[in-house]
């Protein structure tokens, strides 16, 4: 079969390979400060694959494609499989491992919504996945004892060693063999950790892999980023690329880096909606044809305690053995809500109002509380509601229950539209609570409806202190004209 080209790739594409891989597997997650980043930690190793034709050279280029923005590169460490292994234990797994390397892994977000998981398009373009530029001997390496660096530029932008790792590099090896044989030649690349960003045409990416207690190293891998011209993808053939804020925040590794405006409420908004009570902004809300804005039956914890933030919901079904047995396990839905709740959100639980279980402890409440959450609503129950009250988050639930939550419940969805005592709740909706309770307020009124509120309280305050004074209901609540021209008169000399 002729090739389309007019020459056939060279030899020297494969690196410092002994030979073409025949599979490139990548893990999905591996490093303890990425998953810090990312909000979520697996339980075990997951992972995709890379097509050997992505294999580029030390001192290449890749290139970036017309009209899109996220390249990204996560320096790894590369495992080169040397003798084969099917079902091999972990104890002789290392074995197997005939070199260690440095890889980048690169990838194109702008490509990743359609692919996500399998990173086929987003992770396999040619060149994304540079190799070496030396081997180091397997036998000569502490597994335990290695770290990876990227720099970008000259400037210092990961740095990471296998003692972050999830699970140690032998893992990978074992593992996989489990599912199928591992070929000499084989690539296995083992994460990265935390600090990957974006990159653009002109930048140098340098990475290397070495041991600091002996001194062997693979040297530094270099890539330098190029513009890619002309159109690359056609329409009619597949989903073109595509960019958002979430693909822009994972890519450039924060929102603050990638130039987005921080997740949760404007500061003055936060700060109004703490000045107003709950009983102000349902009545603004009144105002405006909103009644079934509060989730009812539940109660807090910390009656003291004020609650402000938005929505992040999570959703359980009706108990039923079998389904428990499929989604009750491992990283769950309710395990993955709390993993992945941002500063300021407010983790908004549908359990239809069903007491007879607990929804969360005192383990989830301070998971909360740790990833800076402004508080918990269910509309179910609580276990250990004296250790979780002890933590400090603000909590509301229907009242306290000792039984686990396989009893009543499957924790089944997260990020979806739920009702919670009785009310919809959208992520991303504002949630405001106090000892009155809690209510629901559509982002695009929140600003309004908080400014009436306070307005209101004002007068309120004012209405009062006449009250105090001595004078009659009658004509003061509510204002009549007179006492609306006293109260604006004063409010305008103030």
């Amino acid at each position: 079969m002729t090739p389309d080209s007019d020459q056939a790739p060279a030899d020297e594409g494969f690196g410092a390979l002994p030979q073409r891989p025949g599979k490139i597997i990548a893990v999905h997650l591996s490093y303890a400060s990425r998953a810090a980043q990312r909000g979520r930690t697996p339980s075990a190793p997951s992972y995709f694959l890379k097509p050997s034709s992505s294999v580029a050279a030390s001192g290449g280029t890749v290139e970036r494609p017309a009209g899109t923005e996220l390249l990204a590169f996560e320096g790894e460490i590369a495992l080169v499989i040397g003798t084969t292994a099917r079902r091999v234990p972990l104890a002789r797994a290392w074995s197997h491992v005939g070199w260690v390397t440095a890889a980048d892994d690169l990838g194109l977000y702008d490509l990743r919504a359609n692919d996500k998981g399998s990173n086929v398009r987003s992770k396999g373009g040619d060149g994304f996945t540079p190799l070496g530029p030396r081997l180091m001997d397997a036998r000569t390496v502490d597994p335990t004892g290695l770290r990876v660096r990227a720099w970008v530029n000259g400037e210092l932008r990961q740095e990471g060693t296998t003692a972050d790792l999830l699970f140690p590099l032998a893992q990978f090896v074992a593992d996989l063999s489990q599912h199928f044989t591992l070929e000499p030649g084989d690539v296995i690349l083992t994460g990265t950790p935390a600090g990957s960003s974006v990159v653009a045409p002109g930048d140098v990416v340098e990475v290397e892999v070495d041991s600091p207690d002996t001194g062997v190293t693979s040297g530094r891998l270099t890539t330098t980023v190029v513009a890619g011209t002309g159109a690359p993808f056609d329409p009619s053939l597949g989903s073109l690329p595509s960019v958002d804020d979430t693909q822009r925040e994972e890519a450039w590794g924060s929102r603050e880096t990638a130039g987005l405006a921080p997740r949760g409420l404007d500061p003055q908004l936060r700060a109004t909606l703490e000045r107003v009570p709950v009983a102000a902004l349902s009545q603004q809300l009144r105002k405006r044809g909103l009644n079934n804005v509060t989730v009812d039956g539940v109660r807090p914890l910390h009656p003291d305690r004020k609650l402000v933030g938005t929505a992040r919901t999570l959703r359980f079904l009706p108990g039923r053995e079998d389904l428990f047995a499929e989604h009750g396990g491992g990283y769950n839905a309710q395990k993955r809500a709390f993993d992945a709740v941002e500063t300021g959100e407010v983790i908004v639980i549908e359990a239809r109002g069903e007491a007879g279980s607990g929804t969360l402890g005192d383990i989830l409440a301070l998971r909360a509380q740790a990833r800076g959450a402004a508080g918990i609503v269910t509309d179910g129950g609580v276990r250990d509601a004296d250790a979780v009250t002890a933590v400090g988050i603000p909590v509301y639930t229907v009242g306290a229950h000792p039984a686990v939550l396989g009893r009543r419940h499957v924790p089944w969805e997260t990020d979806v539209a739920v009702a919670c005592g009785g009310t919809a709740v959208q992520p991303g909706d504002i949630i405001v609570g106090d000892a009155d309770g809690v209510i629901v307020i559509p982002p695009a009124l929140a600003a309004e409806v908080a400014a009436a509120a306070l307005a209101q309280e004002d007068e309120d305050a004012w209405v009062a202190a006449q009250v105090a004074a001595g004078h009659p209901v009658q004509g003061l609540f509510p204002m009549n004209a007179q006492w609306r021209a006293r109260y604006d008169a004063e409010r305008a000399d103030a």
